[in-house]
C-alpha cells in the first residue's frame, strides 16, 4: 500500500479555497545575466541540468484525491510516474524580448490553474531577453510549500560563489524542518486562521489578556482625538474597484529600487522602512485610481501581516498579527501623505503595543470579521452589507541579503507573484534581495487594467517625494526621472516642522 501524508488543516485551507477564478498558487519571477563566456549551448545545457536533477519530497508528491480538493482524507502521496518533462519547461519570447512582453507571458503563465493529477508546481526557463539575458518563473500551490520555506530554498538552491559550476534547483534540495516565519510576512489566509485560533484563547485565557483586548476594542471604536482618526478598524475601507470578484485571469507588473534610497526617506522623515513602500504605493494608487475616474474620497486600507513572535522563540505555526493603515490615498501632497500613513502605523502598533500572543490575535479576529462579509459578497455578486474591511494586501519577504549566482549566471532579482482573490483584486508583495527592493504587483485582469502603469507610477512617486523633501534625487533603477525639475518646483506643501526636522538632514545628503 502506497504511503500517505496527510495534508494538515492550515495546508488544506488552499486547497478548499481553490477554483478556477482564485487559485491558490504563488510564484517568483527570476530574470538571469549570463556570465561573460556563456555560449550558444549555455541555455540547453542549463535545462539539461535542470531535468536531470533528482526530484525530493515534497516536490514528487501528488494529491491522494485530485478531483475532490475538499475530500476530508486529502493526503499526499508519491507520484510513481513522475514526469519531468512536464513539470520543467522551456519558453521564449520572439528575440530581442523587452520587459513588457515578459510580463505578458508571465501574466499568462500565472493565469492558468496547475494539474492536481500531478505534483502542483511547474519551472518555465524563460530565453529570449535582450543582451542574452534569461528568467525562470517558477509556480507552487500554496498547499504544497509557503512563501517563507520557498525563500530559503531560493537561497540554498543557488551559490554565492559565480565561479561554481554545480546546479541544485529548489525541487532537488532535501527537505528541511521549517522554519521560523519572518517579520511581517504571511499569508492572507493564514493570518485569518491564526486569528480565529487565538480569539478562543484570549477570551478564554488570562483576565489580563481579555481585558487588553476589550480595551484595545473600546479605544478603537469609542476613542477621541487625532490618533484616534489616524488608528483604521475593520470598517474603515471605502469601496472600490479593487473589491469586486475576480476574473480568472491575471496581470503582473515589476518595479525595483535600491533598499538605500528608500531609507534615506525612512531616516529624513523619521518613518520606517514600510512607511516609505506605503506611501510611494498609495501616491501611485491614487494617480492610477484618478486616471480610471475611480479614486474614493476616504482614503485605501491596506492590510499589512506583522510578527508577534516573542523574543527568542524559534517554534514553528503561524504567530502574525495584522496592522490595517491608511496608504494617503486622500493626500495630493507627497510629504503630507507620508505624515499621514506614518501616523497611521504608529496608531496601530501602538494598538498591539505590550499585547500578549493571543489577545493580538483576538484583536486580528476582530478587525477581520467583517472581511468575511466582504469576501462572501464578491463571490456571489451580492452587495456587501457591511462597509469594506480593506483594499490590498501588501506584504514585505525578507529575502537573500548577498548576490547570488547560477552557473554564473547572475540573479537580478526576485519578484513575488502572490494570490489576488474575491474581493482583493489586487495583492502587491515586494521581497528584498542583496540591497535592492523588487515589487511584484498582481492583479485581476478585468479589474485592473494597465497594471503594469501603477508600477511605473510609484518611480514617480518616489521622485515626487524626494524632491518635496528637498533629499538628492536619485539615479538609480527602477525609477523615471523625466520632469524632476518640474516636480521639485511644483512640492510646497511640506509642514513648517517637517521642514526643519529635514533641512539638517538634506544639507548632508
Amino acid at each position: 500500500m502506497a504511503k500517505k501524508w496527510l495534508v494538515p488543516p492550515s495546508d488544506a485551507m488552499f486547497l478548499w479555497g481553490e477554483t478556477a477564478e482564485t487559485m491558490m498558487h504563488v510564484a517568483s519571477l527570476m530574470p538571469f545575466t549570463p556570465p561573460p563566456d556563456a555560449g550558444p549551448m549555455f541555455l540547453r545545457d542549463l535545462l539539461q541540468a535542470a531535468r536531470k536533477a533528482p526530484v525530493m519530497p515534497p516536490f514528487n508528491r501528488k494529491l491522494s484525491h485530485p478531483h475532490m480538493l475538499m475530500h476530508p482524507l486529502q493526503a499526499w502521496v508519491e507520484d510513481e510516474k513522475f514526469d519531468i518533462d512536464y513539470h520543467v519547461r522551456r519558453s521564449a519570447l520572439a528575440s530581442p524580448g523587452d520587459e513588457r512582453e515578459l510580463g505578458i507571458l508571465v501574466s499568462r503563465l500565472h493565469s492558468h490553474q496547475l494539474d492536481f493529477t500531478r505534483p502542483p508546481w511547474e519551472m518555465h526557463i524563460i530565453e529570449g531577453l535582450a543582451g542574452g539575458r534569461f528568467a525562470i518563473y517558477t509556480k507552487v500551490h500554496h498547499a504544497l510549500v509557503d512563501g517563507y520555506s520557498a525563500v530559503k530554498l531560493l537561497s540554498r538552491s543557488l551559490s554565492a560563489d559565480p565561479s561554481a559550476e554545480d546546479v541544485e534547483f529548489f525541487y532537488s534540495l532535501p527537505p528541511r524542518s521549517r522554519p521560523k516565519p519572518p517579520k511581517e510576512s504571511a499569508s492572507l489566509t493564514s493570518m485569518i486562521t491564526g486569528a480565529a485560533a487565538g480569539a478562543a484563547g484570549a477570551v478564554t485565557g488570562t483576565v489580563t489578556g481579555a481585558a487588553d483586548v476589550a480595551k484595545a476594542v473600546l479605544k478603537l471604536e469609542f476613542g477621541r482625538g487625532e490618533e484616534q482618526g489616524a488608528l483604521k478598524g475593520g470598517r474603515d475601507a471605502p469601496a472600490t474597484i479593487l473589491n469586486q470578484r475576480t476574473s480568472r485571469t491575471r496581470r503582473f507588473a515589476t518595479q525595483v529600487y535600491e533598499t538605500e534610497r528608500l531609507k534615506v526617506i525612512a531616516r529624513a522623515s523619521n518613518g520606517t522602512l514600510n512607511d516609505v513602500v506605503m506611501t510611494i504605493c498609495g501616491a501611485a494608487l491614487r494617480r492610477y485610481l484618478l486616471e480610471l475616474g475611480e479614486l474614493p474620497d476616504k482614503s485605501l486600507v491596506a492590510f499589512m501581516p506583522v510578527n508577534i513572535r516573542e523574543e527568542g522563540d524559534e517554534g514553528g505555526g503561524n504567530k502574525v498579527a495584522v496592522l490595517l493603515a491608511s496608504m494617503g490615498t486622500d493626500v495630493a501632497d507627497p510629504v503630507q501623505r507620508l505624515e499621514a500613513v506614518i501616523s497611521s502605523t504608529r496608531a496601530a502598533k501602538r494598538q498591539m503595543k505590550g499585547m500578549g500572543q493571543l489577545p493580538a490575535l483576538a484583536y486580528t479576529g476582530y478587525l477581520l470579521a467583517p472581511g468575511v462579509a466582504q469576501t462572501l459578497a464578491a463571490m456571489t455578486g451580492v452587495r456587501n452589507p457591511l462597509p469594506t474591511t480593506f483594499n490590498l494586501v501588501l506584504s514585505n519577504v525578507v529575502g537573500p541579503r548577498h548576490k547570488l549566482y547560477l552557473r554564473g549566471a547572475e540573479l537580478e532579482a526576485v519578484y513575488p507573484i502572490s494570490i489576488p482573490a474575491h474581493g482583493m483584486a489586487l495583492n502587491i508583495t515586494l521581497e528584498t534581495y542583496a540591497e535592492k527592493m523588487c515589487f511584484g504587483f498582481t492583479g485581476d485582469r478585468d479589474a485592473l487594467p494597465s497594471l503594469q502603469r501603477l508600477a511605473v507610477f510609484t518611480g514617480d512617486a518616489l521622485t515626487e517625494l524626494e524632491a518635496a523633501l528637498h533629499l538628492p534625487v536619485a539615479g538609480g533603477m527602477g525609477e523615471d526621472l523625466a520632469g524632476t525639475d518640474q516636480r521639485r518646483k511644483r512640492s510646497s506643501g511640506t509642514s513648517k516642522a517637517t521642514r526643519a526636522a529635514l533641512a539638517p538632514r538634506s544639507k548632508k545628503g
